[in-house]
């Protein structure tokens, strides 16, 4: 399903300071795989990450995903790209804390302009599957950091994509949270979802239902 030949990703400081986030890092991932990528702060996890969901270009190499190039797509054709394919669970979330719950879920789905029932149907589904529908209305800035994580799932996977991407998920959550995350990835990975993990947390090492573990050292895969 995702294909990762020769990926190289380049970041230039200034003139005479480049720095290489990746070399050379070839990856096939196949539909319904869960994948952990695992390696320190700086490896090179979340730029693969974000190479993936079209949120970065690679300098070198090409990804390909369901038979399509989209390593060097317009940022135009990226978003749609992302809005049909991709569900991103970020490390700090990114939600909007002044909007509701409801609100941030329904994001990904405007840009679709959906008829009225079938946005509030996705709705119920997603609060439902993630315990959340009790928050609805509340604002996100009154939620605490494990309702946050639910929302920021729900949103993720409010539009039913292909791939669920998370990067570092646990980081900011105590090792209780942290647990039920596990159990929650485990139901995504049942419904089918290929999902890609960045982390460095050895919650998930080992765990049996992960198809790959693959390490990162200084944006080279070892």
């Amino acid at each position: 399903m995702i294909k990762i030949k020769n990926i190289t990703k380049e970041y230039i400081l200034n003139k005479n300071n480049t720095i290489k986030a990746l070399k050379d890092v070839s990856l096939e991932i196949k539909e319904g795989e869960l994948i952990v990528i695992k390696g320190a702060s700086g490896s090179g996890k979340s730029t693969l990450l974000s190479l993936i969901s079209a949120l970065a270009k690679p300098t070198s190499g090409e990804i390909i995903v369901d038979d399509k190039k989209i390593s060097k797509l317009p940022d135009n054709f990226a978003s749609t790209y992302r809005r049909d394919n991709i569900g991103f669970i970020f490390q700090k979330y990114n939600l909007i804390p002044t909007m509701s719950v409801a609100e941030n879920i329904l994001l990904p789905l405007i840009p679709l302009n959906p008829e009225p029932e079938d946005m509030s149907q996705k709705l119920e589904i997603a609060m439902k599957m993630f315990d959340i529908s009790h928050k609805k209305d509340v604002l996100v800035n009154n939620l605490s950091g494990g309702e946050q994580q639910r929302v920021a799932i729900a949103r993720a996977n409010v539009n039913n994509p292909k791939i669920i991407l998370a990067d570092e998920p646990t980081a900011n959550l105590d090792e209780k949270l942290s647990l039920r995350f596990v159990e929650i990835i485990k139901e995504l990975k049942a419904f089918g979802k290929t999902i890609v993990i960045a982390t460095h947390d050895p919650l998930f090492f080992g765990l049996d239902f992960v198809d790959t573990e693959i390490e990162l050292h200084d944006g080279k895969l070892i």
